[in-house]
C-alpha cells in the first residue's frame, strides 16, 4: 500500500493521492481499501510509517555492522542521501505536517528525535575519535541532517546527480574521506591551534 501511495506522490503530487487511485495501484475495490484505511489521510500515515521504520532500521543496522565511528557516518550519510532522493516528492508533506492526522504529525515529531538521536551518538563518536573537528555533536548533526535533507528540496532527475555523488561531496565537505589519517590531521590542526 505504502508503494502505490508513493507512486501516487510521484506521478502526480498530494493531489494525486486518493482511495481510488490507490485501490487501483493495487487491483482491489474502493470498498475494501475503504475498511482499511478510510481517508486520503490515513493513506498518508500509511506511507509515513513505513518511510520512517525503513530509514531507522537500516541506520541501526549500519550502526550495528561497523565499528568505527567514521565508517558509521559515511554509510549512514550514502544511506539518508539515497533516502532524500527516493522520498523527494513527499518528503515536505512530513516537514510540513500538511493534511496529515493529529497523531501521524505526533509520531512524526516523536521519530525525528529518537532518529536524530541515533545520529547525534555517531557523530559525537567521530568527534571525540578525531574524524570531525570538535564543536557541539547536536548543532554538527542538525546541520548535517539538514544538508542530507535539503536534497528533497533541490534534487532534479534531468541533473543526472546521483545519491552516490550526493554522499561523497558530503563526506568529502565533512572531511572523512582520509580516514584515520584525517583523524591525524584533526588532531594536529587543534594543538596547531591551542
Amino acid at each position: 500500500m505504502a508503494d502505490a501511495v508513493a507512486e501516487l506522490f510521484a506521478e502526480g503530487g498530494y493531489e494525486a493521492v486518493s482511495i481510488p487511485g490507490t485501490a487501483e495501484k493495487l487491483s482491489v475495490s474502493r470498498a475494501t481499501l475503504y475498511r482499511t484505511v478510510p481517508t486520503k489521510e490515513d493513506l498518508l500515515g500509511v506511507l509515513f510509517e513505513r518511510s520512517t521504520r525503513e530509514i531507522t532500521q537500516q541506520i541501526r543496522a549500519v550502526i550495528a555492522d561497523h565499528e568505527d565511528p567514521r565508517d558509521q557516518l559515511v554509510e549512514m550519510i550514502k544511506l539518508h542521501a539515497d533516502a532524500a532522493i527516493e522520498m523527494r516528492s513527499y518528503m515536505p508533506l512530513f516537514f510540513g505536517g500538511g493534511d496529515l492526522p493529529a497523531d501521524v504529525v505526533a509520531r512524526w515529531h516523536a521519530w525525528t528525535r529518537r532518529y536524530e538521536k541515533l545520529w547525534v551518538g555517531v557523530v559525537k563518536s567521530n568527534i571525540e575519535a578525531g574524524y570531525l573537528d570538535s564543536g557541539d555533536s547536536l548543532i554538527a548533526t542538525r546541520l548535517i541532517l539538514g544538508m542530507l535533507l535539503w536534497v528533497s528540496r533541490w534534487y532534479r532527475p534531468a541533473e543526472k546527480i546521483t545519491a552516490a555523488q550526493i554522499a561523497e561531496s558530503t563526506i568529502d565537505l565533512l572531511g572523512l574521506r582520509a580516514g584515520r589519517d584525517g583523524a591525524r590531521k584533526v588532531a594536529s590542526r587543534r594543538s596547531a591551534s591551542r
